[in-house]
């Protein structure tokens, strides 16, 4: 296997075997980070990891923070960001990173860094992974390997993982879980099945692997859509007359309009939420200066209303798949594809593009130059505009890794409608479970922080109050609390 870092340009082989490895690579090892004027609270190492591609290799780029608590017991886990290809340097910097990033003192200077309180960091091990393959500061000589999907996905993850462990044997005795959110609710459950494939098989080495967690992840078309009127409904979005029509045209089938009428109405639902921060309706809608693209919700893409459609297959959930509707002619079209520069509606991703595009933070993060990676961009065209959907529902996924024992945390912003809380709650209700902890709430603070229903096979449902898609940028605090108390198997 070899692990390849980027230090001044040049890049650095190493070839390491299982014997040879005691500890961390010490050329992984970050010595500092620009932006930041301090000390770290823990080791901090990344580079790339290349598996096997075709042709050629596929160099997978994954930052790793060590715990601030107790390294040699605390969990390693894997983090996701969604799209699907969208960088899980999202997660990093926006999210639950070590970092807090503020604007520099001028124009064009770089983001100033200060230590996040409520960094995941604190309680567990954590590696930030950009997958799959032309994702983020991961990148292939040859772009063929841009041509991905689920499966595939899944299977160069865990490739990924087996070469990862082999690198930092001392954490392969550390309990091992799979994060993410969004389209990670493909992701996590589709890895998780890889892993634990490998594991009756036999492969070394042995992954200490103990369950998942997802953050507002899509799980099945049917119950993802229909969540959605009623969520807006709920939350005062769209008129009690609206909502009746809805209802009494499409018998619940909000997902796959059994009618002409049923399909008005709904398209007279959503025509309601234009404009709307769709990943967090009690926050502004953030627009870039020269685009007058408006956020619109998903389901348009299955009522037959778009012109040039982003995607026309189905679950294109997360960064960057809604659809848009011009202002000015009233119609749907890809903004993707009409444009180089590509940003999520209403998401300002300006502290960490111009982060991870400045060549003195790439090379202290052992990143490759854009010359050699390309530029970094929050969900990557190049993978977007090649990926294919070869997965079904999720359902099936999630009953045989609980069935087996492995623990599962579902959690869901309760504010936002992109995978909104109804159609989670729905589906993982269908699993049939029985339920040994009744709705209830849970503190943290001292505050009601939000709800949650335990059922038994270690399946929790939990909601996080006032939270929008990407539950840790909007709740930090609280989501650190119930990912420590989770993690340590207490209760939440």
């Amino acid at each position: 296997m070899t692990v390849f870092s980027f230090t001044s340009g040049v890049i650095l082989g190493l070839v390491l075997t299982v014997l040879a490895v005691g500890a961390a690579p010490d050329e992984s090892l970050i010595t500092h980070v620009p932006g930041f004027d301090g000390t770290l609270p823990s080791n901090h190492h990344a580079g790339y990891v290349a598996i096997e591609g075709n042709p050629g290799k596929k160099n997978l780029f994954y930052y790793f923070i060590v715990s601030e608590r107790n390294p040699s017991k605390d969990p390693v886990v894997l983090w996701l960001n969604g799209g699907p290809g969208c960088s899980s340097f999202d997660g990093f910097v926006y999210e639950h990173g070590p970092f807090n990033f503020q604007a520099g003192e001028s124009n064009g200077s770089l983001p100033i860094l200060q230590l996040n309180p409520f960094s995941w960091s604190k309680v567990s091990n954590t590696i930030y992974l950009d997958s799959p393959c032309g994702v983020g500061l991961s990148y292939s000589e040859d772009p063929r390997n841009y041509v991905t999907g689920d499966l595939q996905t899944a299977s160069d993850t865990h490739a990924f993982l087996l070469e990862w462990f082999e690198l930092y044997p001392e954490f392969l005795s550390n309990p091992f879980y799979i994060s993410g959110e969004s389209y990670a609710g493909v992701y996590v459950p589709t890895l998780a099945s890889k892993v634990v494939k490998g594991i009756k098989q036999g492969e070394k080495p042995h992954i200490n692997f103990k369950g998942y967690l997802i953050g507002n992840g899509i799980a099945d078309d049917e119950y993802d859509g229909n969540g959605y009127v009623p969520f807006i409904f709920g939350m005062a979005l769209i008129s009690m007359d609206i909502f009746e029509d809805c209802q009494a045209t499409c018998k619940g089938k909000f997902y796959d309009p059994p009618n002409d009428r049923c399909r008005k109405n709904i398209l007279k639902a959503y025509a309601a939420l234009t404009g709307l921060n769709m990943y967090d309706i009690l926050e502004p809608c953030y627009r870039y200066p020269d685009s007058k693209a408006m956020s619109l919700p998903f389901g348009l893409r299955q009522l037959g209303v778009t012109e040039k459609p982003l995607y026309t297959r189905k679950r294109m959930f997360g960064y960057g798949s809604q659809l848009w509707l011009s202002e000015q002619e009233n119609t749907v079209t890809s903004s993707l594809q009409q444009a180089k520069a590509f940003h999520i509606p209403c998401i300002n991703d300006d502290f960490a593009t111009a982060w991870l595009n400045d060549e003195a933070v790439r090379e202290a993060i052992h990143a490759a130059p854009a010359s050699v990676a390309g530029p970094w961009e929050i969900c990557a065209t190049r993978v977007r505009l090649n990926y294919t959907i070869d997965t079904g529902s999720m359902i099936p996924y999630h009953k045989s890794l609980i069935s087996e024992g492995y623990r599962a945390l579902i959690f869901s912003g309760d504010h936002d409608s992109v995978v909104p809380y109804t159609g989670t709650q729905a589906w993982t209700r269908s699993l049939g479970y029985k339920i040994v902890d009744e709705w209830r709430s849970w503190i943290s603070n001292e505050q009601v922080a939000g709800y949650l229903q335990g059922y038994d096979h270690n399946l929790t449902f939990l909601t996080i109050k006032g939270a929008g898609h990407m539950v840790p940028q909007y709740k930090p605090q609280e989501s650190l609390d119930f990912y420590t108390r989770w993690l340590d198997e207490k209760p939440i």
